[in-house]
């Protein structure tokens, strides 16, 4: 048996200001993404999709290939040259021929300066070439789906958690499916279909409802006898025309089957969808209300998400609004992740551990699609760390691989330490504030620029959680976007739009 495998990995804001180009689809911090034994001996067992599909690989006693491990933080939309390199290395594997299965692993909701379906593209452009090997598809719960994103391959699998710790079993699930059909032991049949919806990231939680019970409900779908059952909440900071949720069931050979809970899943979604609409409070009054509340010795600090701005949905993580909030009401014992300004860095290196210096922080990268612009912050604080920036991820999420926030600096102000790096990263693993000597049980409070993937490797620790409506890309208020491509009418931007 031989299997190509292939990594293409964004979740595109167009709204962000943040470029994507080649270099930063490598993890590692090279100019381009691994390949070959390279890769693979990068996610050889780590819990992601990848790693899934080199164990099922070995498992089968194939040769394989993996022709790229391609996977960027969201930013702005994928600039062409960039694109093109990776789905030509990809398809030069492809043109090599000789494969019984190719196992991708991609996101979903990658938009390119030229394409509003980077994944349908692409799987186009491997069906020109080779119409019949049978090829599966893991997908983020994110994903934002085309027809020929489903259509053009044999199996779908999505995510069903968020934060997504179950990337593994994803592609588990992908894999062993696509295995069957290879050995002639399954027929996989798909349906799917979408929904005028676009749900606020911060109400897609599966901890959560309504996700939680739809993802459960997905699972116990697989359980009753579907391949793969994949609820995609989808991901709303894209204008692009097929934002939103959607739904895609494989069964074995059963197309009522797959229609039938294909319909089942949408009339349940569609059913809540006011629950996936995300109520906003002030920031003033969120901060306030985390300055006072009361806290137990030995209690974990409590976690204050910029949600406006964070690199897990496209934000340039340098704005201010909420660390100058915290700053102003006077909260103290403060971690701070963080704030991407490489200028600052270098500064704060070229100073000195222990030096103490007043320094403009943020605010660098300009806006022009956020209606609110962000300023710089005038610090002053003393440097308590200079790190390199690469650590590796603890998990549950993504465990084992390796993580690089750049050159980075603590930056103390006597009451809030300020993470200072140069290179995109979410908080979503403990290890992050770890690698910087930030031992968050030692904090009152923690304020992470993130919405949900934090919990993953941080909910634990938490005493309480206050969400904090700053400013940025990744806005939870619909209304400050200009949607122009997104079809319409779709709810909540249309509350009366019907089924």
């Amino acid at each position: 048996m031989r299997l190509l495998l292939a990594m293409m990995k964004h979740e595109t804001n167009t709204f962000s200001p943040v470029v994507t180009d080649l270099a930063r689809f490598s993890r590692a911090g090279g100019p381009a993404p691994d390949s070959g034994s390279a890769a693979i001996a990068a996610y050889r067992g780590t819990g992601t999709v990848t790693g899934a599909y080199i164990e099922i690989a070995e498992r089968e006693g194939a040769e394989f290939e993996l022709a790229i491990a391609a996977d960027a933080w969201p930013s702005g939309p994928v600039e062409d040259a960039a694109y093109e390199a990776m789905t030509t290395t990809i398809l030069d594997a492809v043109k090599r021929g000789g494969w019984d299965g190719i196992l991708l692993d991609l996101h979903g909701a990658m938009v390119t300066r030229s394409h509003e379906d980077g994944e349908g593209t692409l799987l186009k452009r491997i069906r020109a070439i080779d119409a019949k090997t049978p090829i599966a598809v893991g997908y983020d719960m994110h994903a934002n789906v085309y027809a020929e994103m489903v259509e053009l391959a044999d199996v779908v699998a999505g995510y069903q958690t968020y934060p997504h710790v179950d990337m593994y079993g994803t592609g588990r699930r992908a894999g062993d499916a696509l295995i069957r059909l290879i050995k002639g032991q399954a027929k996989p049949t798909t349906a799917w279909g979408r929904l005028p919806m676009l749900p606020h990231v911060m109400r897609q939680g599966t901890a959560d409802e309504p996700n939680k019970s739809l993802q459960a409900r997905c699972k116990a779908m697989e359980a009753e006898g579907a391949l793969c059952a994949s609820l995609f909440v989808g991901f709303p900071h894209a204008d692009i025309t097929n934002a939103g949720l959607s739904v895609v069931i494989t069964t074995d050979n059963d197309r009522a089957l797959a229609e039938r809970l294909r319909d089942e899943l949408l009339a349940a979604a569609w059913a809540q969808r006011e629950a996936f609409v995300y109520q906003l409070e002030p920031l003033e009054a969120s901060v306030a209300r985390a300055k006072a509340m009361t806290h137990a010795p030995g209690a974990g600090p409590v976690i204050l998400l910029d949600h406006y701005d964070n690199a897990a949905s496209g934000g340039p993580m340098d704005t201010t609004r909420v660390l100058a909030e915290i700053m102003r009401q006077g909260l103290e014992n403060v971690a701070a992740f963080g704030i991407y300004d490489p200028q600052a860095v270098q500064q704060c290196i070229a100073s000195g551990i222990g030096s103490t210096l007043t320094l403009p922080i943020g605010g660098k990268l300009k806006m022009p699609m956020c209606p609110e612009p962000s300023e710089p912050l005038l610090v002053t604080g003393r440097v308590k760390t200079i790190f390199d920036g690469k650590y590796r991820a603890k998990g549950p999420m993504a465990a084992g691989t390796q993580q690089d926030m750049g050159p980075a600096v603590v930056l103390d102000t006597g009451r809030v330490e300020i993470v200072l790096f140069s290179r995109h990263v979410e908080p979503f693993d403990v290890n992050t504030l770890l690698s910087v000597g930030i031992d968050p049980m030692q904090k009152r409070y923690v304020m992470l620029k993130s919405r949900i993937h934090w919990r993953a490797g941080m909910s634990h620790l938490a005493s309480a959680v206050v969400e904090c409506a700053g400013v940025g890309v990744c806005t939870s208020d619909y209304g400050q976007h200009r949607f122009e491509r997104l079809r319409r009418p779709i709810y909540p931007l249309d509350p009366q739009v019907a089924r």
